[in-house]
């Protein structure tokens, strides 16, 4: 049998890896298209925009919106991770997505508050379709050994999706003169996706009559339960599901992530309005300054899951609890730093450094390493699922809480928080998911 390193390349099993590894790239990056349409439309929503006539949401409206688009997209995480696995990628993100298109459209000719909300609520279900089954997607066409720094790449569409989306929201508000076209534009541009997703997609390479690809890769293939073996766990099947959330690392991981994502919500929401306190910097330089935050996102998930792959042979967790212990270091002396641009700014690019890599390694390469090719898209799902709730929590805290505990409370609050789960993924530090010729050992 051949090497991992020697293996012999078949020309159109390469072409589709990288035409799938295209296609759901482009998919994720596209559902931030409507995702961020109201962010940016509240701008020229509000009553002082519109002159109090005609249709307007208040500050109040605007925040029990998010709050219930925020839900939603939590309960939908572990809903379509699951179906992802039950009734394949393909079914879901066409449905996810082509719902996403026309609600962007109603939100667009809406008049009404309460449907407009009921919409965005709705709209949170469909975003939340997109994550888990285009992550198992990609473990049906890469393997593990290069999982971490394909994953690492892919996981670029998450930061590079909100900048596009919310550019192309301004732009067209700017040009046509009106929100709704914030709403239009990029409703009719995530369906141009939509299309080539329908057109260029495949569920797995048997569907296109190739080989699995730890057959094409001479590796074992992963189990998720030591003692299995891969025909004992029938992909799609409720046992297999079942067995998904048994496993004691997917658990963990969910757990991981609930504790890890408060703080990346905390600096999405309230960055600028912290720098703003801090700086007395105005709403462009603030958001600018916050903005390095997100600008560190891509480098550090593709770092991190090169070092994975080359430096910890595929192994997950030295990475991210490095950059876990690295941040609550941060977090807990950031308020007492210097209050100068060049030093928080600095900081906000190094938080976003150190939490972006642990970030794609816990909800997309781990997930689908120990959730297996049979049970990845419910394992990220579950992860995440996990994660947005967290994420509510994070993006509740500071507003509440800044006045009485002080943004030293604050980020101490998040210090705690990163550092809970760099304590409980330590012990799994040389941990790698079970394989069949182990499980028959």
């Amino acid at each position: 049998m051949e090497s991992q390193a020697t293996f012999k390349k078949d020309p159109l099993y390469e072409r589709y890896r990288w035409q799938i590894f295209a296609v759901t790239w482009l998919a994720y990056a596209g559902f931030y298209l409507t995702r961020k349409s109201f962010s940016v439309a509240k701008v020229a929503l509000t009553p002082e925009k519109t002159g109090g006539v005609g249709f307007h949401l208040t500050a109040e409206h605007m925040a029990w919106i998010d709050s219930g688009y925020l839900i939603a997209y939590a309960i939908g995480q572990f809903t379509w991770g699951m179906l992802g696995d039950r009734v394949g990628t393909r079914r879901v993100i066409l449905t996810g997505m082509f719902c996403s298109v026309l609600i962007g459209i109603g939100m667009g000719v809406s008049t009404v508050t309460t449907l407009f909300g009921i919409l965005f609520i709705l709209q949170g279900l469909c975003q939340s379709s997109g994550w888990a089954p285009l992550s198992k997607n990609i473990g049906n066409f890469f393997s593990q050994h290069e999982r971490g720094t394909i994953m690492g790449l892919w996981c670029t569409n998450y930061a590079l999706g909100g900048v596009i989306a919310s550019a192309l929201a301004g732009w067209a508000i700017t040009q046509f003169g009106d929100w709704r076209y914030a709403f239009y534009v990029p409703a009719g541009a995530l369906f141009l996706i939509w299309l080539l997703f329908f057109f260029f997609q495949a569920n797995k390479p048997e569907d296109v009559g190739l080989p699995p690809i730890e057959e094409y890769h001479n590796e074992e293939e992963l189990v998720l339960e030591e003692g299995d073996t891969p025909e004992e766990e029938v992909e799609g099947t409720w046992h297999t599901i079942g067995q998904v959330f048994r496993n004691k690392m997917v658990l963990l991981l969910g757990a991981i992530y609930f504790f890890l994502k408060p703080t990346r919500y905390a600096i999405l929401f309230w960055g600028p309005f912290y720098l703003n306190k801090k700086l007395g910097s105005n709403p462009m330089e603030s958001g600018i300054l916050s903005s390095l935050f997100e600008l560190a996102g891509p480098l550090s998930v593709f770092l991190g899951g090169y070092l994975s792959d080359k430096v910890f042979r595929s192994k997950r967790m030295p990475v991210s609890i490095i950059c876990l212990f690295g941040l609550a270091g941060l977090l807990l002396i950031l308020d007492n730093l210097p209050a100068t641009r060049l030093y928080l700014g600095a900081c906000f690019f190094l938080i976003g450094f150190l939490l972006y890599a642990p970030d794609s390694l816990v909800s997309g390469t781990a997930a689908l390493d120990f959730g297996t090719r049979k049970g990845a898209s419910t394992a990220a799902g579950f992860i995440n699922g996990c994660g947005s709730i967290g994420a509510i929590v994070g993006g509740t805290i500071p507003g509440l809480f800044y006045k009485q505990w002080g943004w030293n409370g604050v980020f101490s609050f998040l210090a705690a928080s990163i550092l809970l789960a760099a304590i409980l993924l330590t012990p799994q530090w040389n941990t790698l998911p079970a394989t069949a010729k182990e499980s028959n050992a």
